[in-house]
């Protein structure tokens, strides 16, 4: 019992970084020592020092003496390859630690279990699989890149008290209050894309900048087969790094990109594997309907975010319609309800209690 309360303060100290760290996993890690925490540690965001390295530098000169005696408590196994920084399995070795702790192994080719292996060798006790469905969810876009090699998708969308997400004539209608805007922009700042269809991006003239909400930006994605979108909508204006995917042309102008990616059935899979190539962890889908129902209808989603307002518009365009969902928690935010919902053949199942 004492092992999963450690592991799910390394939980907490990960998901201090959310948004900062991909295309790297959250860390957290703890050091305990005759059960008192003699150093904690997090990977603060990508290209900067792990988790594990973070925690042994936070020891007191006072308790250093007392690293081989104590327990490292880590929610992913230590990174056994050098990239950015070295190896933390070999860290830990070095340190003499006396036990690691883990909830998950890392699904990444490079690590995949040798960094255990690395710390056995050595006679190092590793205890791994603590709360690991948890651990799954922490790390969910993580573990979903590696292992079905694309980003994790969320879907997210508002639709109004009886179940339209835009009016008839499609005019842009604000259905939820500023607590789930404000929400929605952090989101954005937590996922490394965000994809639009065409007819959303000429009618809304979406910025998809996260504005109401500090933090980074992500890639903007706009679906445009034949380039209909006018150059003076506002994924053109270059505030950040976007993708025009269509069939016309492939050119890089400041931070647009038009990919030219043939349109039809195989459109989706060859979108997934430019983005997996591109280091894209996740990417969350706002719209509109027909963008949304497509990749319903693929089976291509693991997460579904859905807003509810007090508007009635009585005649518009139906809100999607999800298959194959489990509900996972439903909450009010302001004066909206949010239901969030995951796919059920997903590998990576809600927690109750988890947060998003």
């Amino acid at each position: 019992m004492r092992h999963e309360a450690y592991i799910k303060q390394c939980f907490d100290l990960a998901q201090r970084a959310k948004g900062h760290t991909a295309p790297n996993p959250m860390v957290g890690a703890l050091l305990v020592c005759n059960g008192r925490v003699i150093g904690g540690g997090w990977h603060h965001y990508y290209g900067a020092d792990h988790a594990e390295v973070n925690c042994l530098r936070n020891v007191s000169s006072a308790d250093k003496h007392l690293i081989p005696e104590s327990t490292m408590y880590v929610n992913l196994e230590p990174c056994a390859h050098f990239g950015m920084t070295p190896p933390c399995a070999d860290r830990l070795v070095e340190e003499r630690v006396k036990k690691v702790v883990i909830a998950n192994k890392d699904p990444f080719e490079k690590v995949d279990g040798q960094g255990i292996r690395i710390l056995k060798n050595v006679g190092i006790e590793v205890e791994t699989g603590i709360l690991e469905n948890e651990g799954l969810w922490v790390n969910r876009r993580f573990f979903c890149f590696h292992k079905q090699k694309r980003p994790y998708i969320i879907l997210k969308w508002a639709q109004s008290a009886d179940g339209f997400i835009a009016p008839a004539d499609r005019s842009r209608l604000q259905i939820t209050g500023i607590e789930a805007q404000t929400l929605s922009h952090r989101w954005r700042t937590e996922e490394a894309a965000i994809m639009v269809g065409t007819t959303t991006a000429i009618n809304d003239n979406p910025e998809l900048t996260a504005r109401l909400y500090e933090g980074k930006q992500p890639l903007r994605i706009v679906l445009d087969r034949d380039l209909k979108v006018p150059h003076t909508n506002h994924v053109y204006d270059n505030k950040a790094a976007t993708w025009i995917v269509n069939e016309q042309k492939e050119i890089l102008l400041g931070n647009v990109h038009s990919v030219r990616l043939p349109f039809g059935d195989g459109l989706l899979p060859a979108l997934m594997h430019k983005l997996f190539d591109a280091k894209i962890l996740s990417l969350i889908i706002e719209g509109g309907a027909a963008l949304l129902n497509s990749f319903i209808d693929a089976g291509l989603w693991d997460e579904a975010r859905i807003f509810t307002g007090e508007i009635a518009i009585k005649d518009g365009i139906p809100a999607p319609s999800l298959k194959s969902d489990m509900p996972a928690f439903t909450s009010k935010v302001g004066a909206d309800t949010l239901r969030v919902s995951v796919n059920k053949v997903s590998d990576y199942p809600y927690v109750q209690g988890m947060d998003l």
